[in-house]
């Protein structure tokens, strides 16, 4: 079809309902009986539960019921995957609480108000225990236990089977990175109602649940497996949701125990989360302590990566406990051609939050830590780290490609994307300035930092499903069984379909997150949505559009090879300007005579993972007499293979930058040695305003993947992945000359300006130390082990 939108900006055709309040939130729902939930949560890190007194919350004005564990009997359960299957957390805390915010009972009132007045009134006795909140402190010998009957606060752990891959290397660059553990802090906390005896007149079903959730299908099969429900009969809703960073995936406790109120009292129930409980109580990310070596021939060829990671999960085996053990140890070896890599993980058991996925899920851990030792190694060769690089990527003929970590990068170009932002940065004249200022002996001195990195998208590959139908006055419903929040699938998929079937943007509706209404799907994350739902519904307009061509054609009387969708979005004949036409009405009503519906419904299958890649380029100020650091530019090249809608892509590598470059500045989860949240609310948890941000650079590439007709590859978490390391690496630069070697993440005022006074002092902070004894006693990946090191 002549002109097509494809490649184009079109603005998001979601946005009006949302600006409006057309559309709603999960908070936003009213129910007939509607009431509401609060939560008894632990104050204490690490306690046995002697005693709970429900008594006076009972009586409480406008109190339905009161609960707990012993009261609603529920499984405990594991969140969206399973680190170890003998450490599921009870949706209600039984006999011991295991982290500050954990649920005790719950409170079921007439109002949020009078619910959360009536949970002070819960009395429990806790005698507490120590807490353990370091991963490494965990694993050592006398740690207090998580689990005693487990005997051990090793949750899984893995190391590999190579010998040891920095035998012969002349140069080995060597540093200890703590990756912080963070907050997702999406816009909108966790919330659902559960409605126990829906409508009939909304369907046949025996339970109704709108949630927040990236996956609603998902959400639907664990839940009726947790209550021996049919699958069939529950329906879950995923109405617009307010961000989830990979947070919102899969049944947490406080869906189990809502979900069991609500079947108890026979009452339709809500629960919203608020900021407080938020940050104690949802999944947090990252969280790792890596122990990386490099080794290098003299000028500067990698030769061998070894690396021993301590990856936190948190209280209960959270599931981001399994992250280093996998994603992270499959993208280790980055853009690279390193020949040989020797990789070892933990996940251990700590006081703290559980922790789960957040925007990259390993990968960002991956990448941290290896371009932030490729810049340790170039300072140590005395090369310039661009040239370091560039003397290691692998070459653009070797893809496809397997990795020694088993990683099947399907395309590359990786100097492709740092060219360009050398160029746009003017790299030799930041260096220039650099000099000068040094020279000059300025207090405020100028850092630049590189970042190449590569990333999995839609792991392992598989399917989803699309669905287009056409119906009577032209009009199009379009569905798929991503499930968006934020990333514009309405607008990116009814583009594919308008440019197929040449119906404007504003006749197409779009359907998701509504399990009684898209049969099937594996909803969003892992940047998995336009590859696979989208080219699900590609392939279903296609597919339509030949049924319909084939239809249109005996209405013109002509050959259907030669029958096309016009400008104008009606069927004509190719070659014929000024013919006859027909339109879609009409193509519909000759097709209801013939009982054939307009509808395409597909399950799409690729057979493998994407890889985007990019480079970014980071320009900081450093003062180095406070410490404080103000970012001046910020370059983002990234390659996520064909572009559907540049806007979209822009507005997801502004997001991901903005994620990215708070980490690296100013985001860390903090807890006391007792395991007392430090950072409990956005007064302490400091996430960047809009006032801290300046202008992103953010720039793309394009290199298609062949594992899907569109070419398409992810965006929505590679901005995130490229820009921390970057920055990390621009604030070490800007006072290398000084003798400072690393900065741990973030490197907020304070810790720069202790690394230069220490550098100042001549007793520069060593960023090494050898790991912890844990790494020595693990099963080997692949061995088969079936202790308990090896539960993943």
């Amino acid at each position: 079809m002549p002109g097509s939108i494809l490649g184009t900006s079109v603005r998001r055709v979601e946005d009006a309902d949302l600006i409006t309040g057309a559309s709603t939130y999960v908070g936003n729902l009213r129910r007939e009986g509607l009431a509401h939930v609060a939560f008894v949560r632990s104050p204490l890190a690490h306690a046995l539960v002697t005693g709970i007194d429900t008594g006076e919350a009972a009586a409480a004005p406008g109190v339905l019921a009161v609960y707990t564990a012993a009261d609603l009997g529920l499984p405990a359960h594991h969140g969206l995957m399973v680190l170890n299957p003998e450490l599921p957390r009870p949706p209600l805390a039984t006999d011991r609480v295991r982290f500050v915010g954990e649920a005790v009972a719950l409170v079921v009132a007439e109002t949020r108000a009078l619910a959360v007045d009536a949970a002070e009134l819960v009395e429990v006795d806790y005698e507490p225990l120590p807490a353990v909140v370091d991963p490494e402190a965990a694993l050592a010998e006398g740690a207090e236990l998580q689990f005693p009957e487990y005997g051990s606060n090793l949750a899984a752990g893995q190391r590999g089977p190579e010998p040891d891959p920095l035998a012969g290397a002349e140069v080995v660059a060597r540093a200890r990175m703590v990756n912080q553990r963070v907050a997702a802090v999406p816009l909108e906390g966790n919330a659902v109602v559960v409605d126990p005896a829906p409508d009939p007149a909304d369907g046949d079903f025996d339970l109704t649940v709108h949630v927040s959730t990236q996956m609603p299908h998902g959400f639907r099969a664990q839940l009726a497996g947790l209550f021996e429900l049919d699958p069939e009969r529950v329906r879950v809703i995923a109405p617009h949701v307010g961000g989830g960073f990979g947070a919102k995936a899969g049944v947490l406790a406080e869906h189990t125990a809502v979900t069991g109120a609500a079947r108890a009292l026979g009452r339709p129930l809500t629960w919203v989360e608020t900021r407080s409980e938020n940050l104690v109580s949802m999944p947090h990310g990252r969280g790792q302590v890596g122990y990386y070596e490099l080794g290098l021939t003299a000028d500067g060829r990698m030769t061998g990566l070894r690396a021993r990671v301590v990856g936190d999960s948190g209280a209960y085996a959270g599931f981001g406990g399994a992250l280093p053990l996998h994603m992270t140890y499959l993208m280790a070896p980055g853009v690279y051609d390193i020949p040989a890599v020797r990789y070892d993980a933990v996940a251990a058991l700590t006081n703290t939050t559980p922790m789960g996925a957040f925007r990259g899920a390993g990968r960002p851990e991956a990448a941290a830590h290896l371009e932030r030792l490729v810049d340790i190694a170039a300072a140590e060769l005395g090369m310039d780290p661009v040239e370091l690089r560039r003397r290691n990527f692998l070459a653009n003929d070797v893809f496809p490609h397997t990795t020694p970590t088993g990683a099947a990068y399907d395309v590359g170009d990786y100097d492709l994307p740092l060219r360009e932002a050398l160029r746009l940065a003017g790299y030799d004249d930041l260096r220039a300035e650099q000099a000068r200022r040094r020279d000059a002996g300025e207090p405020v001195r100028l850092g630049i930092g590189i970042a190449a990195y590569v990333e999995v998208t839609a792991g392992g590959g598989g399917g989803e499903y699309g669905s287009v139908t056409v119906h009577a006055d032209g009009t199009a419903t379009v569905s798929a069984g991503t499930s968006a929040h934020g990333q514009g699938h309405a607008t990116s998929f009814s583009m594919l379909v308008s440019d197929r079937l040449g119906i404007p943007l504003e006749k197409i509706t779009y359907v998701q997150s509504d399990t009684a209404r898209v049969p099937r799907g594996a909803g969003t994350g892992g940047s998995r949505s336009l590859q696979l739902g989208g080219t699900a519904v590609s392939e279903a307009a296609h597919e339509l559009y030949e049924r319909a061509r084939k239809i249109a054609a005996t209405l013109l009387e002509a050959s259907a090879e030669d029958v096309e969708i016009t400008t104008d979005g009606r069927f004509g004949v190719a070659g014929v300007p000024g013919g006859p036409s027909t339109g879609w009405p009409e193509v519909h009503a000759h097709a209801a005579t013939t009982g054939e519906e307009l509808h395409v419904g597909l399950d799409s299958e690729q057979a493998g993972a994407t890889f985007p890649f990019g480079a970014h380029l980071s320009v900081v100020e450093v003062d180095i007499d406070t410490g404080r650091v103000t970012p001046l530019r910020h370059i983002a090249v990234d390659d996520c293979g064909r572009i559907l809608n540049p806007l979209l892509v822009e507005g997801q590598q502004h997001g991901g930058m903005a994620q990215g470059i708070a980490q690296a500045l100013h985001e860390q989860v903090l807890y006391s040695d007792e395991g007392e949240p430090m950072t409990a609310s956005l007064a302490a948890y400091t996430i960047p305003t809009a006032a801290d941000m300046f202008a992103f650079e953010a720039v793309t590439t394009e290199t298609p993947t062949p594992l899907n007709s569109l070419g398409a590859k992810g965006i929505g978490e590679s901005a995130t992945i490229g820009s921390t390391p970057a920055v990390q690496n621009a604030v070490v630069d800007a006072v290398s000359d000084l003798g400072v070697r690393h900065i741990d993440l973030p490197c907020t005022p304070e810790r720069v300006w202790r690394a230069v006074s220490a550098a100042r002092a001549g007793t520069p902070e060593d960023s090494w130390r050898e790991p912890p004894a844990v790494f020595d006693d693990l099963p080997v990946r692949g061995g088969g082990s079936t202790d308990e090191a090896g539960a993943i």
